[in-house]
């Protein structure tokens, strides 16, 4: 293990398993399950982070350095995560006509099925792809996660306020946990899926959080092809370019 890595453990003061670069992707993923089972009751959320080197750096000059108030930014978020989709996918297609619109959102009928993280992988091997921590954050509620490791505010992704706002929403409609993290990547785990949710109008939710969830992620750059590889997901995954 890095010395880094030790570093950030031992100043985010709350439990952790540490994971070496290198190692079984599937050891974190099994720890992450038995650590979520055991959270309510244990007063905690847990959450991976690969600690690649901009994660890094972000870590210790924001959440972990001088003058950051977690409890000023869980302060200042309004519960209003729906509402932030709503007009993010609204200025996305301001100027499309209905004709654009519908051949963006398409009619596929295949995608890709999601069911483990993918993104602490090495591209090369599989294996973890930086030094991974697996912490148990002490907060009563999921969306609170993102006080303890924010990210976002830069390019199209949420600051890490209107991110806390949307995983509330999220997780009262879907069930669904913020659960892995680097620097531009972030997983939910939704283990109830859509949750009965219609799975056009969980796409359309999801580009509005993440463009590149479509744009770059798809084959034919389609919501209903994100929409149909949605309906037998547990695991949702979001890169900002």
């Amino acid at each position: 293990m890095e010395e880094t890595t030790k570093k950030i453990a031992e100043r985010m003061g709350c439990k952790y398993q540490a994971f070496e670069k290198g190692s079984d992707p599937k050891l974190v993923e099994k720890a992450y399950m038995a650590a979520l089972e055991n959270a309510k009751a244990g007063g905690y959320y847990p959450a991976i982070i690969c600690l690649e080197s901009y994660a890094v750096e972000v870590l210790l000059e924001g959440a972990l350095g001088g003058g950051y108030d977690r409890q000023q930014i869980l302060d200042s978020c309004q519960d209003n995560g729906q509402e932030i989709l709503k007009e993010r996918y609204a200025s996305y297609t301001e100027y499309w006509e209905e004709g654009e619109i519908n051949d963006f959102i398409g009619t596929e009928t295949e995608g890709e099925v999601q069911r483990e993280f993918i993104g602490y992988r090495s591209f090369r091997d599989g294996t973890l792809q930086e030094d991974t921590l697996l912490l148990e954050i002490p907060v009563k509620n999921p969306w609170e996660i993102i006080a303890y490791l924010p990210m976002g505010g830069w390019n199209e992704c949420p600051s890490p306020e209107e991110m806390i706002s949307i995983c509330k929403y999220w997780y009262e409609k879907y069930e669904a946990v913020p659960a892995l993290f680097t620097s531009d990547v972030m997983e939910f785990y939704a283990p109830k899926g859509l949750n009965g949710v219609d799975s056009l109008e969980a796409a359309k939710e999801q580009y509005a959080f993440c463009t590149d969830r479509v744009d770059q992620g798809t084959s034919t750059y389609k919501i209903s092809e994100l929409a149909a590889g949605l309906e037998q997901s547990v695991v949702w995954y979001f890169w900002w370019d």
